[in-house]
C-alpha cells in the first residue's frame, strides 16, 4: 500500500465530509415517490409490451419497460446503505413491487455490497464485486457482458428449483446461500452470512419468490396466462440485466492486481460520469453514475449526489485528485477500459 496515497485519500474523504455531510440525510418523500412512479411505469409498460396486438407498440413500451426496471432494480444498492428507520416500510415495499415479482429480491444484494466498502477487501480476492477486467484477455469483456443474458435463467434457477430443494436438502441448501444467493463479480465469492439465511426477512422473500415463480409457472401450464406474458417478461429482464452489466464494466478501472489498495486508489478505481452528460439518467439511474463519489461518501443518499458532487468541484481546485475520477460518458469510458485490456496482452 502506498503511505502517500493513504494520506492523500484520508485527506480527500475528510475534505468530502467536511464539504458535503449535511446531505447525508435521505428524504423519505423522494424514495417513496420515485419508487411509486417507478414501479407504476415498469408495471403499466410491461402490460402494453406483454399484451399489445401492435408490434411497434409493443417494441416500445418493452424498451420503456426495460429502463423502468432498471430504475427499480437499482434501488437495490440503496437499500444496502439505507437504515431501515430511515425510511421506514421502504425495504418491504421495495421487496413487494420490484424485488420478489421480478426474483430479484433484496437478500441477492444485502450482506454481500457492503464487504466492496471494506477498505481491506476492496479490489481483493476477498472483494465480492471485483474483477481485475482490465488485466484480462479482452474476450472476458465479451464473455462478462454477453452472460448477463442468462439472468432469467439464473433467477429461475435460483427460487424456482434451488429454494424448494434446498428446505428438503442441507448441502443444496449451504450450496444455494453460499454460491447463488449474491449480485457479485468475483466468481470465487462465498457468501458466509449463514445466520442471515435463517432470519425472517431472508425467508420471506426467498419464499415469497419461490411461490411466485411457481405461481406463474403453473399458471402458463394450465394456460391461464400466455407464455407471451413469461416471453416478454424474461426478454426484458436479460435487457435491464445487461445494461447494468455494460454500466458495471465502467463502474470501475478494474486495474488493481488482488493487494490491499490505499483509500485514494480506490477512489481513483472509481468512476464518475458527472454532468454535462445526459445519458446517464438512464444507463447510470438512482445515483450511479457517480459511483466513485460514493465510494467516497458511502452515506449519501442517492437524491444528494449531484448536489455533493457540485460543492465538491465548486470547492476543489480543477487539477485536484477527485477530478481524476471523471468520465464523459459510456462509450469513451468503454473505450478506455478496452484499450487497457489490449495493452495488458503480452
Amino acid at each position: 500500500m502506498n503511505a502517500h496515497a493513504d494520506i492523500a485519500g484520508q485527506s480527500l474523504a475528510r475534505q468530502a465530509n467536511d464539504i458535503a455531510r449535511d446531505l447525508t440525510r435521505a428524504d423519505p418523500k423522494v424514495y417513496w415517490t420515485d419508487l411509486a412512479v417507478t414501479a407504476a411505469v415498469t408495471w403499466l409498460s410491461f402490460w402494453i409490451a406483454a399484451t399489445a396486438t401492435s408490434a411497434a407498440w409493443s417494441w416500445i413500451a418493452g424498451a420503456v419497460c426495460v429502463l423502468a426496471l432498471y430504475r427499480g432494480i437499482s434501488f437495490i444498492h440503496e437499500l444496502t446503505h439505507l437504515r431501515r428507520d430511515d425510511v421506514p416500510f421502504f425495504h418491504f415495499a421495495w421487496n413487494a413491487a420490484i424485488g420478489v415479482p421480478w426474483l430479484t429480491p433484496s437478500l441477492l444484494y444485502e450482506g454481500v455490497h457492503i464487504l466492496h466498502h471494506a477498505k481491506d477487501r476492496y479490489g481483493t480476492a476477498r472483494d465480492p464485486e471485483y474483477h481485475p477486467l482490465a488485466r484480462r484477455p479482452l474476450y472476458e469483456l465479451a464473455v462478462f457482458l454477453g452472460i448477463a443474458l442468462l439472468a432469467p435463467v439464473g433467477t429461475v434457477l435460483r427460487f424456482a428449483v434451488l429454494a424448494p430443494a434446498g428446505f428438503l436438502i442441507p448441502a443444496v441448501r449451504r450450496f444455494a446461500v453460499a454460491r447463488a444467493s449474491g449480485m457479485v463479480i468475483n466468481p470465487g465469492f462465498a457468501r458466509e452470512d449463514f445466520d442471515r439465511a435463517r432470519g425472517a426477512p431472508w425467508l420471506a422473500q426467498e419464499i415469497g419468490c419461490w411461490l411466485w415463480s411457481w405461481g406463474l409457472i403453473g399458471l402458463a401450464v394450465a394456460g391461464v396466462l400466455p407464455w407471451r406474458v413469461l416471453a416478454t417478461a424474461a426478454a426484458i429482464f436479460a435487457a435491464m440485466t445487461f445494461l447494468n452489466q455494460v454500466r458495471t464494466a465502467v463502474a470501475h478501472r478494474w486495474d488493481n492486481d488482488g493487494e490491499v489498495m490505499a483509500p485514494l486508489d480506490q477512489f481513483l478505481d472509481s468512476v464518475n460520469v458527472p454532468p454535462p452528460a445526459l445519458l446517464p439518467f438512464l444507463w447510470a439511474p438512482v445515483g450511479l453514475r457517480y459511483h466513485a463519489l460514493h465510494h467516497l461518501m458511502p452515506r449519501l443518499p442517492y437524491h444528494n449526489l449531484g448536489r455533493a458532487h457540485a460543492r465538491l468541484v465548486e470547492a476543489l481546485p480543477a487539477d485536484h485528485d477527485y477530478r481524476r475520477a471523471e468520465e464523459r460518458e459510456l462509450i469513451p469510458a468503454l473505450g478506455k477500459l478496452i484499450a487497457r485490456m489490449r495493452r495488458s496482452l503480452p
